[in-house]
């Protein structure tokens, strides 16, 4: 965010809002970009075969399986 200040001409002293400069600058929201770089994650797993380590987790029924309640014990 400092260069995209830079860029514009404003300071961390003129207390611009973010969304602001983004906009003129033309920049896309952080949560576009991080769903963006997610679906691609998951196009990823999905051109994998279904061999792979990472789809046979697919596979798996965790239905009967219960996580504990509250913190787990240290020892």
């Amino acid at each position: 965010m400092r260069m995209l200040r830079w860029m514009c001409g404003y300071t961390r002293k003129d207390r611009m809002r973010n969304e602001y400069i983004r906009k003129k600058v033309g920049v896309a929201p952080i949560e576009d970009k991080l769903r963006e770089s997610r679906l691609r994650w998951f196009a990823h797993l999905n051109r994998r075969p279904i061999e792979a380590p990472v789809r046979k987790i697919e596979l798996l029924d965790f239905a009967h399986v219960q996580r504990g309640r509250g913190r787990p014990k240290k020892t």
